[in-house]
């Protein structure tokens, strides 16, 4: 896929499916204001604001690595040409879910919202599923031992702490 191609592809992607996912609908059920368990517990909101922050810059490093290193998007349908394990990639396989997940729990603190709280949980379900059912397998098809030997190496969901 030409680099201009990836690049307007995953944009599009970036704005539909986290745009919505972690952005619209946990504005939409905290109701995008803050609630009472967590205010005069400015620590709380402290820490969902740096997850907030942190899971963005992870997310877009990580659309950026699939235009830049794979040549292709994060979208299943428009896949990337070449297997993607630089950057973050080294430490978790799925650092896009981790950071959608982060934003969503960082709003669920900084909003004090119980709901968006378990919003979050069954997003997690449904990524997980769709990470073991589908994706995991496509990959596999897709790049067979290359694949393998990454996934021997590198974990699905809590980062690897590279060692010194």
């Amino acid at each position: 896929m030409r680099l201009s191609s990836a690049a307007l592809g995953s944009i599009v992607f970036f704005i539909v499916t986290p745009g919505i996912v972690a952005g619209a609908m946990p504005l939409w059920i905290s109701g995008a204001r803050f609630h009472a368990p967590f205010q005069g517990y400015p620590m709380m909101q402290a820490a969902g604001a740096i997850l907030i922050a942190g899971g963005v810059v992870s997310l877009v490093a990580s659309f950026a690595r699939f235009v830049w290193e794979g040549r292709g998007t994060p979208a299943p349908i428009a896949p990337t040409d070449a297997l993607v394990i630089g950057g973050q990639y080294r430490y978790v396989r799925n650092p896009m879910y981790v950071a959608v997940l982060a934003i969503i729990v960082g709003q669920a603190l900084l909003f004090a919202s119980i709901p968006t709280l378990v919003y979050a949980a069954a997003i997690f379900a449904l990524v997980h599923t769709f990470v073991v059912a589908y994706e995991e397998p496509t990959l596999l098809d897709t790049y067979g031992d290359a694949y393998r030997a990454y996934t021997a190496r590198v974990p699905r969901w809590l980062p690897r702490i590279p060692r010194r």
